[in-house]
């Protein structure tokens, strides 16, 4: 048994919180490697290649890509630097997870301003739970409000703080070595990086990523691997191809794959099964490239198993010794997805209407998601699914309609836990950045959703972080009201807290729903008759049905219309015209607000059209019942 390492070769993960300039240094670290063609056109954000990626602007699965390192640093031997680019957001922790079993070390990105945030915190803290080294990176220096030296000392609070928590279940800890991080000060979009401190709002003293490159080299350890163990390959995501059906993208910890060759498939229910790897890929930059083997420490895709899952071992078959399983967080708020059951199901052809295609393309999203779950609830048209948050919920949501899914999905719940006989719920570490003057407006409004004040600072800058403890349950909703008390200034970022014991009944929005009593279609007269007391969500000559929410009310009840009254005609000429000019413009809700909105008894209609709001019982008089029900019940 002899330890060796291979001194061509680092696999580094790039982790921060959303927005903090990841993908954009990712992009900057190709370009000047010489990674593309020359010929190639390559847009921003390379690495976001997924269409709702693009339009939300953050990343939402993490992805590799190698750089062919060949600088002043590399000793005249060209070096590969496997990447992994990460999500910033909580809510796609999986993801995280899974690209952190790939890589040897992390390059951690903090905002030159906005310091450490919640999702800074969790994925550090994932980091120094596998012992991975960390470089720390200032990114956005040259930010007019830059505030380097407190942001470098908050990251490494945040390093001691986390360190000390992790160092009670872990005693082996080297605390030394975390404290001691090397620091790089960098600009993303200039693709520049220092190890020389710059002043504030300016540019680091150097005109390329070399600093960075060498600190890379120095600090992220080389793969190791024992030469005379057998081959150990551990699948830790799923891609597929077109030509080649699915890839399992995979980590080299011993021994060397080839293409053509026989190995024993390790499956998490215990069993072996022999598999031929039919197929074996490299990566260069953003493109796979055929390759005849892989030695330790390598990540590549492989072709040739039909069914094979995130977390399976590939071993030699003379000598099978699986890894562990790729264990993540437990999911934390569920919806219910169902197929459509409104009247105007199927009104475009084409679309995919049946539970079985339902079904099958959720299946389908378990295999490359780890932290999901479905659950049966005894219905044959809907199922219960499990995630991190209301965001990784919504995506997959967006991305089914876009596919021509038609759904009918239900307001976000929380999971909860009995433990010793008490219910119990998840709760959020919220952060929060205000102007000063919203400050009354915010407490009040956390306030009544159950949150706890924990921190507050002023940084004298005129805005104001505040960090609260909060249900779950009390953040569902809470990001268009927050958008609104704040004029859009504000920044709300949240974090799983873990659980903790049933706070009481939270009221999310004081405001009822204006409900369609016929179907028919919304006409300008009786949108004008009824403006002056509620907000529309429909067009004109918009179809609607009976149970459709074609607005909300300005009173907290609810509030039955004829939406589609039109004007009596007679042959009696009048002095007055209608004046459809004095018609407010409805509010158009994207999906994510129109899951905000939903109170209990209601849920989303998405089609790859439209997406309607409707009571989950459609007809007016049961509806009437069940409230009179409730009402003596609760009397």
């Amino acid at each position: 048994m002899a330890i060796a390492t291979r001194s061509d070769l680092r696999n580094v993960a790039i982790v921060a919180h959303v927005d903090h300039g990841k993908t954009t240094l990712v992009d900057a670290m190709l370009r000047q490697t010489n990674s593309f063609d020359a010929h190639a056109d390559v847009e921003e954000r390379a690495m976001d290649s997924n269409e709702l990626e693009r339009e939300k602007g953050i990343t939402i699965l993490a992805k590799n890509t190698a750089i062919s390192y060949n600088g002043e640093h590399a000793g005249g031997t060209p070096i590969t630097i496997n990447v992994i680019d990460t999500p910033g957001h909580a809510d796609f922790g999986g993801e995280v997870e899974r690209g952190l079993s790939m890589v040897d070390g992390v390059v951690l990105l903090v905002d030159s301003s906005e310091g450490p945030l919640p999702q800074t915190r969790f994925v550090l803290r994932k980091a120094l739970e596998a012992k991975l080294p960390v470089i720390l990176l200032v990114n956005k220096t040259d930010r007019p409000d830059a505030r380097i030296d407190e942001v470098v000392g908050e990251s490494q609070d945040l390093l001691l703080g986390l360190a000390s928590d992790i160092a009670e279940d872990q005693p082996d800890l080297d605390l030394d070595a975390i404290l001691d991080v090397p620091v790089v000060y960098a600009s993303g979009r200039a693709g520049a990086a220092s190890r020389n401190k710059p002043e504030n709002g300016s540019l680091p003293d150097n005109d390329n990523l070399e600093p960075l490159f060498e600190a890379i080299l120095e600090h992220i350890p080389a793969p190791s691997y024992d030469d005379e163990h057998p081959l150990q390959a551990w699948v830790t995501n799923l891609d597929s191809s077109p030509f080649l059906g699915r890839l399992a993208l995979l980590r080299v910890f011993n021994g060397t794959l080839k293409k053509g060759q026989t190995v024993a498939w390790a499956r998490h229910d215990g069993t072996v099964t022999s598999a031929r790897i039919t197929e074996l890929l490299k990566t260069r930059a953003l493109d796979r490239y055929p390759a005849e083997s892989a030695g330790p420490g390598d990540i590549v895709a492989v072709a040739g198993f039909d069914d094979i899952t995130i977390g399976e071992t590939l071993a030699d078959p003379d000598d099978v010794r699986p890894l562990p399983t790729i264990t993540v967080d437990d999911p934390a708020i569920s919806m219910t997805i169902g197929t459509n059951t409104s009247p105007l199901i199927g009104k475009v052809k084409g679309h995919k209407l049946t539970a079985r295609m339902v079904k099958d393309r959720l299946d389908k999203e378990l295999i490359g998601n780890v932290s999901l779950k479905v659950l049966d609830i005894g219905r044959p048209d809907a199922w219960e699914v499990q995630g991190r948050g209301e965001l990784a919920l919504s995506i997959l949501v967006e991305q089914m309609r876009r596919e021509g899914f038609e759904l009918t999905v239900g307001k976000p719940q929380v999971v909860t836990k009995k433990i010793d006989g008490k219910l119990h719920e998840p709760f959020e570490h919220l952060t929060i950045d205000v102007p000063e003057e919203y400050l009354g407006a915010i407490t009040q409004l956390l306030a009544s959703r159950k949150g706890r004040m924990e921190n507050m600072t002023n940084h004298g800058t005129g805005w104001v972080r505040m960090e609260f403890i909060v249900p779950s349950r009390g953040l569902i909703g809470f990001r268009s009201e927050f958008m609104t008390t704040t004029r859009g200034t504000g920044i709300a970022n949240a974090i799983a807290h873990g659980y903790g014991e049933w706070a009481g009944s939270i009221v999310t929005r004081n405001n009822g729903s204006i409900v369609a009593d016929r179907a028919g279609v919304a006409t300008p007269f009786a949108m004008i008759n009824l403006q002056e007391r509620m907000t529309f969500f429909v067009q004109p000559t918009q179809e609607v049905y009976e149970g459709m929410v074609v607005g909300e009310n300005s009173r907290n009840e609810d509030m039955d219309v004829n939406i589609t009254k039109e004007k009596k005609l007679t042959n009696m000429r009048q002095s007055t015209a209608d004046n459809f000019e004095s018609m407010t413009p409805p509010r158009q809700l994207t999906l994510e607000e129109s899951l905000e909105f939903c109170r209990e008894d209601e849920c989303v209609e998405v089609t790859p059209e439209v997406i309607r709001i409707r009571k989950v019982e459609l007809d007016s008089i049961a509806r009437g019942r069940a409230t009179a029900r409730a009402k003596k019940q609760d009397a």
